[in-house]
């Protein structure tokens, strides 16, 4: 055998295939770091747009329940609640179910929670209530046709009829009876709940059999600092009992603006435009959200994408 044949490789040799190892290796890399950034911001994305989707529907369920009492009947609403008008109270107000605040007035709810954000306050009644079976007035007593209900002492509750709707605070609940005498915090002025309000009457109004009786629902909705420091969209909300709790619904949300629909009016103006808010028919939400990953986006920043949703108020659309 010659000593020719038994050569190896060079240096030289070496060293360019080692070379094209590299560029080889390098491309690969640069391909599945490329493909991971593409995976990153599709996911951060879609983080984004299914953050904002939950907020206008979580917020959609509020505003087109607003101004409802069940009965059709919203433009005949009697409130015996005490200082149904202070701002402690303001969730039977039910003079505005529908009120909005842009960033620069005082919104007596949300307060100092919000950063900066519209706010926007609706009142309405919740799902399809009990029926009343009998309604002793003198005693402040219903009872309903169900056996029990999910409703409590201290509950805000909206009862109508055809003739008309009342806010009342509940001062018991044992079983299926139901009363709503004048104690209580805040408690109710009256006994009566004929319509409109004379809390020094003493008449008595007796609700048809099959009436409705819902919890009343009512919710602030603001963007403010969550836990983490970050941004947030808040619901303050009426619980059971009458209590009020401050819940996150979504994180990430870093700004809110919203602008109303007046009956008869072509555009659309800010809260603090709005020169009738009974007329107000249709809302529209605009929320800008940052992706979860800080490193998704251009220069390792955060994905932010800003988007509007228009909902309409369908009790107030005739």
């Amino acid at each position: 055998m010659s000593t020719r044949r038994m050569q190896g490789f060079t240096l030289v040799e070496l060293m360019v295939a080692m070379v094209l190892g590299l560029v080889v290796i390098g491309g690969v890399v640069s391909v599945f770091l490329a493909n991971q950034q593409v995976y990153r911001t599709n996911k951060a994305m879609s983080d984004v747009q299914g953050n904002s989707r939950i907020a206008f529907e979580l917020m959609a369920r509020d505003a087109r329940t607003a101004g409802l009492t069940g009965c059709g009947n919203a433009s005949r609403i009697a409130n015996v609640v005490n200082n149904n008008t202070a701002a402690a109270n303001w969730f039977v107000n039910w003079t505005a179910p529908v009120a909005g605040y842009a960033a620069s007035q005082t919104d007596p709810v949300a307060g100092t929670d919000r950063t900066g954000s519209d706010s926007l306050v609706l009142l309405g009644a919740e799902g399809s209530g009990v029926s009343v079976k009998t309604d002793t007035a003198s005693s402040a007593t219903i009872v309903l046709n169900e056996a029990k209900t999910s409703l409590a002492a201290g509950d805000f509750v909206v009862i109508c009829d055809p003739d008309h709707a009342v806010i009342a605070q509940l001062s018991g609940v044992s079983g299926s009876t139901l009363t709503h005498a004048k104690t209580g915090t805040p408690g109710n002025c009256t006994l009566d709940l004929s319509y409109p309000t004379v809390c020094a009457s003493s008449n008595t109004y007796t609700f048809s059999a099959n009436a409705l009786v819902a919890r009343l629902t009512a919710s602030s909705w603001y963007v403010g600092t969550n836990a983490v420091n970050g941004s947030s969209l808040f619901r303050k909300s009426l619980g059971p009992g009458g209590t009020l709790s401050t819940d996150e619904m979504v994180r990430d949300v870093s700004a809110m603006s919203l602008q109303y629909h007046q009956s008869g009016d072509v555009a659309f103006v800010t809260a603090d435009n709005v020169t009738n808010w009974p007329s107000v028919d249709a809302l529209q939400i605009t929320l800008t959200t940052i992706s979860v990953d800080q490193r998704a986006g251009v220069n390792a920043a955060p994905i932010s994408r800003t988007f509007t949703s228009t909902t309409t108020l369908r009790n107030r659309v005739q």
